[in-house]
């Protein structure tokens, strides 16, 4: 029974669909990022391998090979963010990662502090967790297991307090850890637009499904990053939309297809890009 199965058409069907969502994931992965650059030039050396093969070139052909094998060794150590990142992604979408988290955690309290914050210049880098553990960030910071609320954020954030510099993690309901250190996204172009802390926020938000919300000390503008996109310049109610928004979206929920207010907020959408280096959020808006 089994071989009339596996000799069917159906196995034939099956084997084509794989290869077709497989092959279009890998397309979605790197449209738009450096990634398809180097697939390019791999894409080019076996060209040139199949011409010096048919024209029976072999030293060629062999300095080709040992750069193809070069080449992929080099991708991997090169482009490891952007592969954690999409395993990350794959994990999640499999339905495999925590469940019950449905809800932003005291609400009500993040809101009321990044409005303080913002009215009193005071710059802010708090990370939402979700399903996605950050426990090794949690333990990269000071660890403080305090309640949510808007005044502790607030203290935490004030300089020269000795945890203003670096990011809050919120984890199970409470302020886990505070002067984290954070990934920094390190795409050339956003050093000339984004401040260290939103670059921290967007390098966490693409190795995680974290939310992160972010107040600049310069200009005072709220901005929540998510999946490596950041809105920035957002009021109270666009922000309000926007989470409720991402966590709908993460809940299976009914989606408006009505543009928001803040759909229609600044928006900065940034591929995926190598988080390498490690560095602390300074106080850059």
């Amino acid at each position: 029974m089994w071989e009339k199965v596996s000799g069917s058409i159906i196995i034939d069907v099956l084997d084509i669909v794989i290869v077709a969502y497989l092959l279009y994931r890998l397309i979605v992965f790197i449209k738009d990022t450096r990634v398809i650059q180097m697939f390019v030039g791999l894409g080019l050396l076996l060209v040139l391998s199949f011409v010096a093969e048919a024209l029976g070139m072999i030293v060629v052909g062999r300095i080709i090979g040992t750069l193809q094998t070069v080449w992929v060794v080099a991708f991997i150590i090169i482009f490891q963010p952007e592969l954690r990142s999409a395993l990350t992604t794959l994990g999640l979408g499999s339905g495999l990662g925590r469940k019950g988290v449905r809800e932003i955690p005291a609400e009500q309290e993040l809101l009321k502090a990044v409005t303080r914050m913002s009215k009193r210049g005071l710059g802010a880098l708090i990370v939402v967790e979700r399903e996605v553990r950050l426990s090794d960030w949690v333990q990269k910071g000071v660890p403080l297991d305090a309640e949510i609320t808007a005044a502790t954020l607030e203290a935490i954030f004030t300089a020269p307090g000795p945890l203003h510099d670096g990011a809050v993690i919120i984890s199970n309901n409470k302020i886990a850890a505070a002067a984290v250190i954070l990934p920094i996204a390190e795409r050339e172009e956003l050093g000339y637009v984004l401040g260290t802390r939103h670059r921290a926020a967007i390098g966490i938000s693409e190795l995680s499904d974290a939310i992160v919300l972010v107040v600049s000390e310069e200009t005072r503008a709220i901005s929540l990053v998510y999946g490596g996109h950041i809105r920035r310049g957002l009021t109270m109610d666009d922000l309000t939309a926007e989470l409720a928004r991402v966590y709908r979206r993460q809940s299976g929920g009914p989606r408006k297809h009505k543009r928001r207010a803040s759909d229609r907020a600044a928006d900065l959408p940034v591929e995926p890009v190598r988080s390498g280096g490690a560095a602390a959020p300074e106080s850059q808006g």
